[in-house]
């Protein structure tokens, strides 16, 4: 395996209608992470607070979607929107020297946004996969993509990518 990993963040029941918009290409990425012997990493978050209504430990909501591509028991809950808070993730990425990594997922403003801005803190290579994120909020994503540059990440399109 190479010192990469494609992560996916947060495609699970409760998180936006939205994801259907890219769950083909985030399969297409996977298939392409296989077939190049990269990692893939799934990031599910959780919520504890008692008031919260999604993403409930134990619920549907917080599984994976159905229609998501599972390669990997390489699967890490997350409690707050950077992903490097999961410590198993960050064993992992400590155990497999992963030096890069190829994002996709939701939320592009929120989890995704948190997750890409500590690991370019962390020094790490970070690669968006611009059309296998989405948001609640669609019209904020070429915003982000432009934060996620301005933070030193690289923007890569799937086809681009699978090339």
């Amino acid at each position: 395996m190479q010192n990469k990993a494609l992560v996916v963040i947060d495609i699970q029941n409760d998180i936006t209608k939205n994801y259907k918009d890219i769950i083909d290409n985030i399969n297409k990425s996977i298939d392409w992470a296989v077939e190049n012997k990269i990692h893939v990493v799934y990031i599910r978050h959780e919520n504890l607070s008692a008031g919260t209504r999604t993403f409930k430990t134990g619920t549907r909501g917080a599984e994976l979607v159905p229609d998501l591509k599972i390669v990997s028991e390489n699967v890490f809950t997350k409690y707050k929107g950077n992903a490097l808070t999961s410590e198993e993730f960050a064993d992992f990425i400590s155990k497999n020297e992963i030096e890069d990594f190829y994002i996709t997922g939701a939320d592009a403003i929120a989890c995704v946004k948190s997750t890409c801005y500590n690991l370019r803190k962390s020094n790490y290579g970070v690669s968006v996969l611009s059309d296998c994120i989405t948001s609640y909020d669609k019209k904020k994503i070429d915003g982000m993509i432009e934060y996620y540059e301005s933070k030193g990440s690289e923007i890569i399109c799937l086809d681009d990518l699978v090339s």
